[in-house]
């Protein structure tokens, strides 16, 4: 037995390149992990950099030097995030009190819908099992509306929190983008000089990345202004909350769309009923949802991303059950690079 794992391990670990590979590999996951939510701004300015340091790139060819397009398109994106905050927050907030303040009323009628459905099927359900159920959902949703419309100590300690880090996540990005190549040299200079396959597996996983960062934030924007426009065309209430959610939703592959869609027909339900506008608003949501999945993520992602779908799923579990948030966000580029790690890594030859 110790043969064998001193086999396995001189195969795999006899190069100095392993090793190093090894313990930066170690090295980055221990931080994330340990420290990962204080890392939180700094991660979140890295996300906005690589999407921005794209535009700055194709800016250099037309000769504009870097640091004016970095002053150019850094003025670009707070002017954006200025309106973004200022037109729709404020849109977003109110739709959202609207909706927990109406969610009693929503639950009253699911129950009437559940007891119709015991009436035709009891051998299924009892009606006193359904009335303890929708008991428990109106205390909760009381609850839950009391707790969202209410103003504590801990909502003002995160409305600070989200204070602080809309100075610092800005004023990062900027420092990113501006002495990009110092911080990179910077970083470089604590690494041996002999580094050939972590400097393969850094550039690959560089490109995957911000292919993919770029790829999910325009799938974002793009499903969600889509799913705007359908709910807009057929008055849908809260129709700001349910795209910006079906938008978000994409972060998790397969799963999202499955869950968010439970919601947004549960609310189209609630506002017309069974009917031939609840059918109509159905069919066409799920046309969208469908060419997002089999038109516009092929198109966007058919380089960034070259993964089984149950890889996918499983990254995405492994790393959201780590990391949360950003452990979902990067599930995708995560599991690239465990892919590039064990395509890259030197194999001693077996004897």
């Amino acid at each position: 037995m110790i043969h064998i794992v001193r086999t396995w391990f001189n195969r795999y670990f006899s190069d100095p390149e392993a090793v190093l590979l090894f313990f930066v590999l170690m090295l980055g996951f221990g931080l994330v992990a340990v420290i990962g939510e204080i890392l939180a701004p700094v991660l979140a300015s890295i996300v906005i950099a690589y999407l921005l340091d794209w535009i700055i790139v194709h800016l250099q060819p037309l000769k504009v030097p870097r640091l004016v397009a970095v002053i150019l398109v850094f003025v670009g994106f707070l002017s954006l995030l200025l309106m973004s905050f200022l037109l729709f927050l404020p849109l977003l907030w109110k739709e959202v009190i609207a909706l927990f303040s109406n969610l009693p009323t929503m639950l009253i009628r699911g129950q009437q819908l559940i007891l119709e459905l015991v009436t035709r099927f009891p051998q299924f359900v009892t009606q006193e099992q359904v009335n303890t159920f929708a008991t428990q959902l109106l205390t909760d949703a009381h609850n839950s509306a009391k707790t969202v419309l209410s103003v504590s100590w801990s909502s003002i300690t995160a409305i600070i929190t989200a204070v602080v880090y809309l100075v610092l996540v800005p004023l990062l990005v900027f420092f990113f983008l501006k002495d990009r190549d110092k911080l990179v040299q910077w970083v470089v200079g604590f690494l041996p000089h002999k580094r050939g396959v972590l400097s393969q597996v850094a550039a690959e996983v560089n490109s995957q990345i911000g292919n993919y960062i770029r790829g999910k934030v325009v799938e974002i924007l793009v499903v969600a202004f889509a799913t705007y426009c359908v709910f807009w065309y057929f008055n849908l209430q809260y129709a700001v909350l349910l795209a910006a959610l079906v938008g978000i939703s994409v972060l998790i592959p397969y799963v999202g769309a499955i869950v968010i869609t439970m919601p947004v027909l549960l609310v189209s339900y609630f506002q017309w009923g069974w009917g031939s506008q609840f059918g109509y608003f159905t069919l066409v949501y799920l046309i969208v949802q469908g060419l997002d999945a089999n038109i516009l993520v092929p198109l966007l992602f058919a380089e960034a991303v070259n993964l089984h779908p149950v890889a996918i799923v499983v990254a995405t579990l492994f790393f959201g059950g780590i990391w949360g948030f950003w452990g979902v966000f990067f599930a995708i580029p995560l599991a690239t690079l465990v892919k590039a790690v064990l395509n890259a890594w030197p194999k001693a030859s077996h004897k």
